[in-house]
């Protein structure tokens, strides 16, 4: 007899928490630059030299980057795919010739074995030509059924599944609903064993490549009960199975071509053979398959400063005011060394972040997510600057522009598709609190129970013994380093010098290791609440990361004779920049409104200030804040389309 269905779980803030931790990697392996960054220890040696990709690697990703190219400028039409808000058949059938469904999955099972590396390259060459193609491959890949089952699918499920995926299936992965978002305690999609079989009920929102899918892999909640763990687990699903019903194609902002939706599950058996890992694992499943799938976000926002930097320049050279060149004028030429400078940052931080992933000596969940943070925030700033450059024209559409006899530049569309960055895979709040999570693991590893309210007075004497030892080691070693040496670093002093920058990473490393224990000893259990702080501490250790690998691509670049006085160059604009940021973050470490923000959101939510309100008509329609997501048979027709 099957078990019954789920309710909507509710659950405390402290078992929300609970369920996340549950589902983080407890231990390092591997070595992390950016852990030890956080912990005030400036690890070069992990990231200098540069690695490199192999001879045979660098073969083939350029072998397939040629074909892709010239299929990007003769087949995808970004401008159509724009206007008619969808990727036509044709493009996404030839893609599937090229195999492009394939870069990431082994040659064994029909795939291309793309390194990370020319993966993301390729990501990026796509997503210049239409960021909704982009987002169609790095779904299906990234996230979507081939990475999951690369890492924790059985030889038979791998077998089964990954020869689909390289050539014919498009898969997408399906872990948000209506009502849950980043707090997946909450999930209440239900899989309720019957047999050999699970039936699967529920609702999931946003599901990027759900309306054309193939396979699915979906996280759903198993109850606990005789013989099974319960637990959220990851199942691979078939799109096609009786019960599944795409309720709606979702219409967003920017990124038009998507194929996003609401898809519903009522009583759909699938079998115990799909399930991924087991019982309980999925959201480990998730947060690792996460780790490197964050890096194809990243590869997006590069793609778009590329872009922007061409188009900046191109224009500014071209438009005149007061007789010269806008790009002559410094209020526009700061704007256009900013893009360039950061471009250039942000390719280092994914190129680097990425042959780590290949090499898989270091641990980089910590690096994949400020690639993801940094990359988001700053691609943003770099189209919003864009536009600005482009004045009027930049708030045009391309279509009107050309409508009226100028060339057709999409900026105000880079602007919108980019916007969602700072949102899907992770908000930037979110990316915040998850990667000081980890940046913290050192010290609630040795001293985590000294503020656990549960833990019994043995085991805070037995932390505070721990912490005792572990700080007695660590702090003496905050107070000096190379960072104060003049003559460190000096393999990066050329015709630029860029050691000085080195040393003032270092410096800053361990200045941002004592500010987090200074904030640990004064806020203790309450650190967790003080998410201003928090998120201030995770963006200088991702400058901190960007000025690392900014500087180790330019000697790179330099060493093998590529552009290397002018990687220089643009590595030290960018530093200087960067340093500018860092010295105001640190400022608002400890200078800043949170408290006063608290008091004032209090009162917003009480309704003291709904006076403020007055004076508006408010556009919206009827409709709750959240749509209903009782379980049941749908009442929709199915929008789900297939791609033969």
């Amino acid at each position: 007899m099957s078990a019954p269905p789920l309710k909507k779980p509710v659950v405390t803030e402290r078992e929300a928490r609970q369920v996340a931790e549950a589902a983080r990697e407890q231990d390092w392996r591997k070595p992390s630059f950016a852990k030890e960054l956080f912990l005030g220890r400036f690890r070069l040696d992990l990231i200098h030299p540069h690695p490199v990709p192999t001879g045979e690697a660098v073969r083939r990703g350029e072998q397939f980057l040629a074909k892709l190219h010239e299929f990007c400028e003769t087949r995808i039409d970004g401008a159509l795919i724009e206007r008619e808000a969808r990727i036509p058949d044709e493009v996404v059938r030839g893609l599937k010739e090229l195999g492009a469904l394939g870069m990431k999955i082994d040659p064994k099972y029909g795939g291309l074995g793309l390194t990370q590396v020319y993966y993301n390259k390729a990501l990026a060459l796509v997503g210049s030509a239409s960021p909704a193609v982009g987002v169609l491959l790095s779904a299906h890949q990234s996230i979507g059924v081939p990475q999951p089952l690369k890492l924790f699918g059985t030889d038979e499920q791998k077998q089964r599944f990954l020869p689909r995926c390289a050539r014919t299936d498009i898969s997408a992965f399906l872990l948000t609903e209506p009502d849950v978002g980043s707090d997946p305690a909450r999930l209440a999609t239900s899989a309720v064993p019957d047999g050999d079989d699970y039936v699967l009920d529920g609702v999931k929102l946003w599901t990027t490549n759900g309306v054309v899918a193939d396979l699915l892999v979906v996280m759903a909640r198993v109850p606990k009960s005789e013989g099974h763990k319960g637990g959220i687990t990851a199942f691979v699903v078939e799109a096609g199975s009786p019960g599944v019903t795409v309720e709606n194609r979702n219409a967003f902002m920017g990124l038009r071509g998507i194929e996003n939706g609401v898809t519903r599950f009522h009583q759909v058996r699938v079998p115990a053979a799909n399930r991924v890992g087991p019982e309980g694992a999925g959201l480990k499943i998730a947060l690792t398959t996460l780790n490197t799938g964050r890096l194809s976000l990243p590869a997006s926002c590069v793609a778009a400063g590329k872009w922007s930097l061409k188009i900046a320049r191109e224009w500014s050279a071209a438009r005149e005011q007061w007789g010269k060149p806008v790009a002559h004028h410094e209020a526009v030429g700061a704007k256009i060394s900013f893009i360039a400078a950061t471009t250039f940052a942000l390719e280092a931080v994914l190129d680097l972040s990425s042959q780590m992933a290949d090499e898989d000596r270091n641990d980089i969940r910590i690096e994949g997510a400020l690639a993801k943070l940094f990359a988001s925030e700053m691609g943003w700033r770099m189209a919003d600057e864009l536009v600005q450059i482009r004045g009027g024209r930049g708030f045009e559409t391309a279509d009107s522009l050309a409508a009226r006899g100028e060339r057709a530049v999409p900026a105000e569309q880079v602007l919108r598709d980019l916007r969602i960055n700072r949102i899907f895979e992770g908000s930037t709040e979110i990316m915040h609190l998850l990667i000081a999570r980890e940046a913290v693991d050192a010290h609630l590893s040795v001293a985590g129970d000294l503020i656990d309210p549960d833990k019994s007075l043995q085991d805070k004497a037995r932390a505070g013994a721990n912490a005792g030892v572990f700080y007695a080691k660590w702090l003496p070693k905050l107070v000096a380093g190379p960072g104060q040496l003049p003559n460190s670093f000096t393999e990066f002093k050329h015709e630029v010098d860029l050691s000085p920058h080195l040393r003032y990473v270092e410096r800053h490393a361990r200045k941002l290791a004592r500010s987090t224990f200074y904030a640990m000893s004064r806020w203790q259990g309450r650190m967790e609440t003080k998410q201003g702080f928090l998120g201030r501490i995770v963006d200088i250790g991702a400058e901190l990361f960007a000025m690392s690998a900014a500087c180790v691509r330019a000697e790179l670049l330099r060493s093998r004779g590529e552009h290397g006085r002018e990687a220089y160059q643009l590595a030290d604009v960018f530093c200087r920049q960067s340093r500018i940021r860092v010295e105001e973050l640190f400022t608002r470490l400890w200078s800043n409104t949170d408290d006063l923000d608290h008091k004032v959101v209090k009162g917003v939510l009480a309704g003291t200030y709904e006076w403020l309100e007055q004076g508006i008509v408010d556009p919206s329609g009827e409709g709750p804040w959240i749509a209903d997501t009782t379980p049941g048979p749908s009442e929709h027709e199915n929008v789900r389309r297939t791609i033969g």
